[in-house]
């Protein structure tokens, strides 16, 4: 079994997030970036699915600018095979990338794609779903738990109510939450060998698809402070103050 994994460059999930001055989004310059910490359980899941014998390979696929070599370079340290970078410098929505990853889909032919449920940047969590609808593929969303049974994956989701079992007909997508596993460290000799490791580059041009925006953000400001609590004395001035000044009954 071939499995795929898409991986994002994003702002490290440690460093404060700060609006540009001019408010156009966020500041990237001179801000360190790592692997989305989705999309790094997602690798985690596919290395523990190769070392259980069920897959056989394990490709990892960015779409950014060229320093998202970086992210595709942990995710072979961590022990994907080889990897793929979409170069493209300019705005990247959700279905475009869905669109982006459905060509690469047809030209690697996975029986499997692992995707992180979302990017902790944006919070979209729309990419596996549209990738699903475009390939026409099941899909098990937020999974916690993922094992082979029956030809298939036997996949433990979690929804509103608790948990929920499913049984998914390959090839699939699944989208991986936070408790499916904790993610393995890469050591420094797989880093070593990570070097050596092929990164094929591709433009979306070569894949056919067009990923211009279609939507424009009109301005990204910073939520307002937090006010201090107010001390009431008794419940009908608790009613008055929610009515009248924070006017939500």
């Amino acid at each position: 079994m071939k499995l795929l994994v898409p991986v994002k460059r994003v702002v490290d999930y440690n460093v404060k997030v700060r609006v540009k001055a001019d408010g156009t989004g966020v500041e990237t310059a001179n801000v360190k970036m790592s692997m989305n910490p989705f999309d790094e359980i997602a690798v985690e899941e596919a290395v523990r699915l190769k070392e259980k014998g069920v897959a056989t390979e394990i490709v990892a696929v960015s779409a950014g600018p060229a320093a998202c070599q970086e992210q595709i370079r942990t995710a072979l340290a961590m022990g994907a095979d080889r990897g793929i970078l979409i170069e493209h410098d300019g705005v990247l929505e959700p279905l475009a990338v869905a669109k982006l990853l459905k060509a690469v889909v047809e030209k690697e032919q996975p029986q499997l794609v692992i995707l992180g449920k979302q990017a902790i940047d944006d919070d979209m969590n729309a990419t596996g779903q549209m990738l699903a609808a475009l390939l026409g593929w099941p899909q098990g969303t937020y999974i916690s738990k993922i094992e082979p049974a029956d030809g298939g994956l036997k996949i433990t989701r979690e929804v509103d109510g608790g948990l929920e079992t499913l049984q998914l007909k390959l090839p699939a997508i699944v989208t991986t939450d936070l408790r499916l596993n904790e993610p393995r460290y890469a050591s420094l000799p797989n880093i070593m060998k990570a070097r050596k490791k092929p990164i094929e580059t591709v433009k979306p041009g070569d894949l056919g698809v067009d990923v211009t925006p279609r939507l424009s953000v009109v301005k990204v400001e910073e939520p307002p402070k937090r006010q201090a609590g107010k001390k009431v004395g008794s419940v009908q001035e608790l009613v008055e103050k929610l009515r009248n000044e924070a006017k939500v009954i």
